[in-house]
Parts: C-alpha cells; structure tokens; sequence
C-alpha cells in the first residue's frame, strides 16, 4: 500500500510543477491560442477556478493566490489523509 502513496504523491509532486509553470507563465501574457498554454490552462483551472471563487483576485488587489492555496493543500494535507486512509 505505501507503494500506492508513493505513486500518488509523484503524481501529485508533478502536478505542482504543472501550477508553477501555469502561474509563471501568466506573468509574460502569453498567446492563449499557444497549445503549451491551453495545456496548461486545461490541467490546472478545474482545481484553481473553485479556490477562486473562495478568495478572488479582486479582493487581493487582483493578486491570484490560487495557485499557493491549492500547493499548500497539496504538500501538507493531502499526504496525511492519504497516509490515514491507507
């Protein structure tokens, strides 16, 4: 079972970096028609958009700290639960 865990936290390590270069990427305005960019924009937005909707960028002087709240769940609380479960 802890070889399940460890799959999945690989899987979830990757998927932080996917947010990184999501988030990084925002900051150069990109062309959204960029298929590297819809990639990224496909992968992470249904996890991001409903964090948004929680704490959105107008009330933060339009800064987005989606991406920050969804990697803190992902290092911190997802291995515990994961961990408990199995």
């Amino acid at each position: 079972m802890m070889d399940l865990v460890d799959i999945i936290m690989r899987l979830l390590d990757l998927y932080v970096i996917v947010i990184i270069a999501a988030a990084l990427i925002t900051w150069v305005q990109p062309n959204p028609y960029n298929p590297i960019v819809r990639f990224l924009r496909q992968i992470t937005e249904p996890v991001l958009r409903p964090v948004r909707r929680l704490v959105p960028p107008e009330k933060l002087g339009g800064l987005d700290i989606s991406p920050i709240i969804v990697i803190v769940i992902i290092r911190w609380f997802v291995p515990v639960i994961l961990r408990a479960l199995l």
